[in-house]
């Protein structure tokens, strides 16, 4: 695989499995899809698995990825060690960017989640090597935040040195308007995860992130 950087910069749709949407077999399913149609990162979300049950995905889906793609583990860098994952994502009151890569070395992925400007410079300063920044629109994944207003995504452009995942209720139907602010990478769990074609999903939104 290519180094960390030119990764990220390369990459455009980033893909998160979500254990509180769908079972692990239908996570499995979406993430052979999603992989064989342009999904470029891969994060596995189960805040109620136990550390066993997260493992053993994790192991399945790196054996099945073979460094293909990054697979990378939501909060849980212990996971993340034992499994041999990519990397990890935080949130704001989750483990320092610092406290992960003591734990996961220096060569993982470490991105983290911000809901403003000041998060993202905190996070830049941090040393996480991508943003996810939203709620951009109103999503069932964080049903108590507040869709922001998306023109700050504009001043998100221009202030980020790291890449920025624009995340949180995007689809095929309203990109349009996250690829108006310059934004040209997002994060997605719903739209593929529950899609009748996840493979076909994954494909149309890439597809209007590149062109």
């Amino acid at each position: 695989m290519r180094s960390k950087k030119t990764y990220l910069q390369d990459s455009r749709l980033y893909l998160i499995l979500d254990a509180q949407v769908c079972d692990h077999q239908r996570l499995w399913e979406v993430l052979k899809a999603g992989v064989n149609n342009g999904v470029d990162i891969v994060q596995l979300r189960d805040k109620l698995g136990t550390a066993s049950k997260l493992v053993d995905f994790v192991k399945r889906a790196q054996a099945y990825l073979k460094g293909r793609v990054p697979f990378i583990v939501n909060d849980r860098a212990d996971v993340a060690l034992a499994a041999g994952a990519s990397g990890v994502h935080v949130g704001q009151d989750d483990l320092a960017v610092s406290v992960v890569r003591k734990i996961c070395g220096k060569g993982s992925f470490v991105g983290k989640s911000c809901q403003s400007i000041e998060h993202l410079l905190g996070a830049q300063t941090e040393g996480a090597d991508y943003i996810g920044f939203g709620s951009v629109f109103k999503t069932k994944t964080k049903p108590g935040r507040r869709p922001m207003d998306i023109d700050l995504l504009y001043e998100v452009v221009k202030c980020s040195r790291v890449p920025v995942f624009a995340i949180g209720g995007i689809t095929i139907k309203n990109i349009g308007a996250v690829r108006a602010c310059g934004i040209s990478r997002i994060a997605v769990c719903r739209e593929i995860l529950l899609s009748p074609d996840p493979g076909k999903s994954a494909a149309s939104l890439k597809k209007t992130l590149i062109t």
